[in-house]
């Protein structure tokens, strides 16, 4: 049986969005879609309350939110096999539990809080930290749309540790979907402390941190399918300016998060959760084990 595409939903334009997203890639994939909406509101406050102050119950909001995106994403991808579940549970948990059984876990950007969407919801950032399949968090098309396929660039980025690597694997995977190119990045930078006041000498440990970037990047793409379009970018610079500089451009930014045994999930270091709050498109989080 194949693992459905598990889409986070709340009735949010951003929750949206990813719906039509995951629609897009379930279609392309062949999997069938997932749409789930978690929320503790019937816990606490019972139908029993609704029903005195003449409203409806979570309960039924909830139908209602579910069903909208069902037939949003059967009216995008015609044919497609939905499924819609309703969860009585915090959704930080509920999607990480689905995360176990889901083949790609996709959330928007946030809630229906009123904070500014360039903020990142503290749902989609629980979750990217702690699931245990890739993760996709839809950014950008501020118009209440989504798009597939716009630039035919998926990038991905390259941190320190220089082997071939699950991120990378998914990178190449997405973009022979897609039809598109990998752009691999690894950014560098030369520490203060090993500058020199020498006119002779200036210059020289930048080249050895930049020559030393260009030999992790070789070494993480050794097993490079030669079908895809590749290209390799060492740049100076802060790796999470780097990353949210070339997602401008791209249609995916796909990033690695290491699973670390003493600690619950994924801890997302500073790289992923700049990139995850500034990216201009959709951002990939992929586990890794250490």
């Amino acid at each position: 049986m194949d693992l459905p595409i598990v889409v986070g939903v709340d009735g949010s334009e951003p929750s949206l969005r990813a719906v039509d997203w995951a629609a897009d890639e379930a279609a392309v994939r062949g999997l069938p879609l997932r749409l789930v909406y978690a929320s503790l509101w019937e816990r606490y406050e019972g139908a029993g309350l609704a029903d005195d102050l003449g409203e409806p119950s979570e309960e039924i909001m909830a139908e209602d939110v579910v069903g909208a995106a069902a037939r949003r994403a059967r009216a995008r991808r015609p044919g497609l096999a939905v499924s819609t579940e309703v969860l009585p549970e915090e959704p930080e948990y509920a999607l990480v539990r689905e995360s176990r059984t889901a083949a790609l876990l996709v959330t928007g950007t946030r809630g229906r809080s009123g904070l500014a969407e360039a903020v990142l919801g503290s749902v989609s950032l629980t979750v990217a930290g702690h699931a245990h399949c890739p993760m996709v968090v839809v950014r950008g098309s501020h118009d209440n749309q989504a798009r597939r396929g716009t630039h035919g660039r998926v990038v991905v980025g390259v941190g320190e540790d220089a082997k071939a690597s699950p991120a990378v694997a998914f990178a190449f995977e997405e973009a022979r979907r897609r039809g598109a190119a990998v752009e691999a990045v690894r950014a560098w930078r030369c520490p203060a402390h090993e500058s020199t006041d020498h006119p002779l000498l200036a210059g020289e440990p930048a080249r050895l941190h930049e020559q030393q970037a260009t030999e992790a990047l070789e070494t993480a793409l050794q097993n490079a399918p030669e079908d895809v379009g590749l290209e390799r970018r060492t740049v100076e610079g802060p790796a999470r300016a780097v990353l949210v500089d070339a997602s401008r451009d791209a249609d995916l930014v796909v990033l690695g998060a290491r699973r670390r045994t003493r600690h619950f999930g994924l801890q997302l270091g500073r790289v992923a959760h700049g990139v995850l709050h500034h990216s201009a498109c959709p951002v990939v989080i992929v586990p890794e084990p250490l």
